[in-house]
Order: structure tokens, then C-alpha cells, then sequence
């Protein structure tokens, strides 16, 4: 099912298993007319909470399908899924094998809204242990903002070359926004 070619009221009405009435009913809440104040009561409160909730496993079905991903294609879209939401940074490698084919996918690195500390030499370790011949690295920023910072570049040129001591090739580093995702590899800073 396309849920993007879906009203609001039957995307309401598919998301919480509720009639169209209460769909309608709904749709008033969440999307108000010019003007109106969106209106707090429980119900709203609590359709948001469902809304939260859905978003959660969502996020906790990427990290169990990541493991079934074969491409780095597929890899960047559930990276995506598993870290768009979070509201602080955090850093996540893919690890994978000759054919690109992902082994496993760790998140290595939980920081605050702002920033997130990272170290070379865990991802090598993570890399060996788990026989990786490539990686995927990708971090959220939840500010909004998916251009790389100079912080970004120095730390991705850093984990490169430590991992190219031991045959490990970076592929790309993702930047993840709520809006967007952006790969410094298409902007040629890997």
C-alpha cells in the first residue's frame, strides 16, 4: 500500500484501526483549518503518543531487518528508518563483507542534541572482530540540518584512514535528517 497516495482521513483511519467517522473526527484535530488553534484534548494526546509509539516500531523493525539488507542501498534506507526520529546524535556503522552484503549493524555512539563522540579505534575493533571488508557510517543531526559540519569531514577522513590500515574500505557516511539524507560520498568528500 502507497500510504503517501492516502487522505488524511483514511491514513488516520488505516494507522489507528478506527472508522471513518472517528477518522474525520480526527483529521479536524490533527490538521485544523487556517486559523484554528490545534486543539489539545485527550484524544489528540493520545493519538499523538500512538503516533510516537508507531514511529518507535517502526525504528526497532529497521534494526531487525537491517540484518537481512544486502546492499548498501537497502542499508541507507534503514538507516533512515532506525535513526530519523532520535533527538540526540548518535553514530551508526554498517559493517559489511566482500560483496557488500551487511554482517551486522552496530550503533556505537550515543551523544547529546548537538554532538556525538566518536572513536576511530572502536570501529576498527568492530570491524576486525566481525571480519568486515567495508563500512557505511551514518550519524543523525537532529538540529535539521544535513550539511556536513568541518567536524564531520575531519572525523570521516580519520575513520578512513585508520581503516584503511587494515583493508577496510568506507563507502559512504550518511548525514540523517528528519527531511533528508545526505551522502558525503555524492558530495566527494569520502
Amino acid at each position: 500500500m502507497d500510504v503517501k497516495s492516502l487522505s488524511n482521513t483514511q491514513l488516520i483511519a488505516f494507522a489507528f484501526g478506527v472508522g471513518s467517522a472517528k477518522a474525520e473526527e480526527s483529521e479536524k484535530l490533527f490538521f485544523p483549518a487556517r486559523g484554528e488553534c490545534f486543539a489539545m484534548d485527550s484524544g489528540v494526546e493520545s493519538l499523538r503518543e500512538r503516533l510516537v509509539a508507531a514511529v518507535e516500531i517502526d525504528r526497532r523493525m529497521a534494526l531487525v531487518e537491517m540484518e537481512d539488507v544486502s546492499s548498501p542501498e537497502a542499508a541507507k534506507t534503514m538507516l533512515r528508518r532506525a535513526i530519523v526520529a532520535q533527538q540526540h546524535e548518535s553514530f551508526w556503522v554498517v559493517f559489511m563483507d566482500a560483496q557488500n552484503r551487511v554482517i551486522s549493524t552496530r550503533e556505537l555512539s550515543i551523544g547529546t542534541v548537538s554532538q556525538c563522540s566518536v572513536y576511530p579505534r572502536e570501529i576498527v575493533k568492530s570491524a576486525l572482530k566481525c571480519n568486515a571488508s567495508a563500512v557505511i557510517l551514518a550519524h543523525n543531526h537532529p538540529s535539521g540540518n544535513s550539511t556536513p559540519s568541518r567536524a564531520d569531514e575531519v572525523l570521516t577522513k580519520t575513520i578512513k584512514a585508520a581503516l584503511v590500515l587494515v583493508d577496510v574500505r568506507v563507502l559512504d557516511h550518511f548525514i540523517v535528517t528528519r527531511n533528508e539524507m545526505c551522502s558525503m560520498a555524492t558530495m566527494g568528500l569520502i
